[in-house]
């Protein structure tokens, strides 16, 4: 495995590869690697003729109050795991070769990084494109790959690639969860032993959320506060930033399920912020809801 630290010679590498004719699979990562990671790597290797994987914690999408100092990174571990999967290049720059001084040049998604978790960080989504364009730019991928958990940025990315007419396939895969159900995030690392175990109450409600919705239920109002109910059970949620049903292109809140909509969660179990979604996609005609099977769930709980 090559690694390389320069964006110029990123960038000549990736040429000579193209120039070859050889197809380059991208997997932009911040590091902490995880199952989850290795499964687009692998899904990258399965379909491209180069492979690369970059490591960059990107300071321009976390706000002053965040995580920054403390993301979790472990280059040792990320490096060896990355050999063991046989990828061809590991990119890791340094953060001035990414953001040279007076660094002033930004990208931003418009009408859709505000909403969801752009409403609870403001300025994340501008960090992230920008810092996509920036990888994109210098690795060149014929492909890149990132997970469904990150639904959100992948709406944003598809649609900045889309509007910035970049050659560039970008692939959505399944996201990868524990053996309880927690999809895997580098964060998971930062909850302590009770937390973990509370942590699990995400996948659950939106798994009893998407029986919920298939059982007929596909009002807005009744989904929303059956999925706050569940969460609250969980004495260890310290905040709901939201939880509710979305337009799968527009990520707006439907106000009934009749097309692919996305179940979502944005909380916080302790002072670590976790986030997750299920995809549904329901044929219901408008008025076959059941509001009174809605009323006795809700009953129940």
């Amino acid at each position: 495995m090559e690694i390389i630290r320069i964006p110029r010679i990123m960038q000549d590498t990736a040429k000579g590869h193209s120039l070859r004719g050889r197809s380059i699979g991208f997997v932009p990562t911040m590091g902490a690697l995880h199952e989850g990671h290795l499964s687009l790597v692998r899904r990258a290797k399965s379909e491209n003729d180069i492979t690369v994987v970059s490591i960059f914690v990107n300071p321009l999408q976390f706000s002053p109050s965040e995580d920054f100092e403390r993301y979790p990174s472990d280059y040792e571990g990320d490096s060896k795991k990355l050999k063991g999967e046989e990828v061809d290049i590991l990119f890791m720059p340094d953060i001035t070769m990414i953001y040279p001084e007076g660094f002033s040049t930004h990208v931003e998604v418009e009408n859709l990084s505000e909403k969801l978790c752009g409403l609870f960080r403001p300025g994340h989504f501008r960090g992230v494109t920008t810092v996509v364009t920036k990888l994109f730019n210098v690795v060149k991928p014929t492909r890149a790959y990132f997970g469904q958990k990150d639904f959100q940025q992948c709406v944003i990315i598809k649609k900045m690639v889309r509007h910035l007419n970049m050659d560039i396939e970008v692939v959505v895969c399944p996201t990868i969860r524990e053996s309880d159900g927690l999809a895997m995030s580098s964060r998971n690392s930062y909850l302590n032993k009770e937390e973990r175990r509370a942590a699990s109450v995400i996948s659950r409600c939106l798994a009893q959320t998407i029986e919920l919705i298939k059982s007929g239920i596909i009002d807005k109002e009744h989904i929303k506060r059956f999925m706050l109910a569940k969460l609250s059970e969980e004495p260890l949620v310290t905040e709901i930033q939201y939880a509710s049903v979305y337009d799968a292109e527009n990520l707006d809140e439907v106000e009934k399920v009749g097309k692919e909509a996305i179940v979502a969660i944005a909380l916080k179990i302790g002072s670590t912020r976790l986030i997750d979604n299920m995809l549904v996609k329901v044929l219901i005609k408008p008025g076959e809801e059941s509001r009174d099977a809605a009323e006795s769930l809700y009953t129940d709980t």
